[in-house]
Formats: structure tokens, sequence, C-alpha cells
């Protein structure tokens, strides 16, 4: 008799929401709500807030290929939903991406110059860790 522990299942690794493209579908614009979103879909793996909010979510399959191919992992599934409410917290606008969509997205090459403020965001991160580095242990008076 031969016995092994072994499977020839692959192994499915997965992140995000399971069945976006199906999820996403009961979205409707201008009926749907923040509530709902998060009723359906859980909490989103990224916000922003610019002049609306837009939610992103996604979803990634992977799976390890064939042996011939030494275990690189392969793309099985890799979609992405970006849902824009406006302040009133409707739904006005949904994009749904899937990897062959993706691809076909164009990234622009511009670069944006960084405003040149005495206090900005940066300098203040920058300053705040060499003042921990000077003073591990917070012993310092401040200046």
């Amino acid at each position: 008799m031969f016995s092994t522990s072994c499977s020839f299942d692959k192994v499915v690794r997965h992140h995000g929401v399971h069945y976006l493209e199906k999820k996403q579908e009961k979205l409707k614009i201008l009926t749907s709500n923040k509530n709902d979103a998060k009723l359906l879909l859980g909490v989103p793996s990224t916000k922003s807030t610019f002049d609306n909010d837009i939610w992103i979510y996604i979803e990634r399959k992977t799976t390890v290929s064939e042996f011939k191919t030494m275990g690189r992992k392969k793309l099985l599934q890799n979609n992405v939903l970006v849902l824009e409410f406006d302040k009133r917290g409707l739904l006005v606008k949904k994009d749904f991406y899937d990897k062959d969509q993706m691809k076909e997205l164009k990234l622009s090459k511009k670069e944006t110059n960084v405003l040149d403020k005495k206090n900005s965001f940066i300098n203040n991160v920058i300053t705040s860790l060499r003042h921990k580095i000077n003073d591990p242990l917070g012993r310092r008076k401040a200046k």
C-alpha cells in the first residue's frame, strides 16, 4: 500500500474581497450609498478624500504555477473596484477593472512638482525623525 500526504490540487491564495465582480453588480449609481457598500463589500482597501470620497476595493487570486516553471506564482484574478461617493454618501460613480482591462491602462509620465513650503509635511517628518535619532529616549530638553 502506497500513501502520501501530498495533494495534486493547486493552492489558491486569495487577497481582498471574494467574488468582487458579482458583488459590485448589486451597487447602483444614485441609488446605493456608503452603508450599502460597507454591508456588501466590507471596509475598503483604500480610501481617498478630495472633492468626493473615493473607496477602492481589490480582489487578487494567485496560485503556484506548474512544476516546469519552477513554482512561480500565476495570477488568476486581479480585480479593482473604484467607488466615488458625493458629500451625502450617495454612489455617483463606479468603475470596475479586471486584469485584462488593467493591461490597457496607460500611466501618465508627467511629474507633479511639489510646492516648496517652509513647514511642509515632508519637512515635519524629517525633523521629527532627526529629533528621535538625536535623542532616542526623549530626555533632551526641547528648544
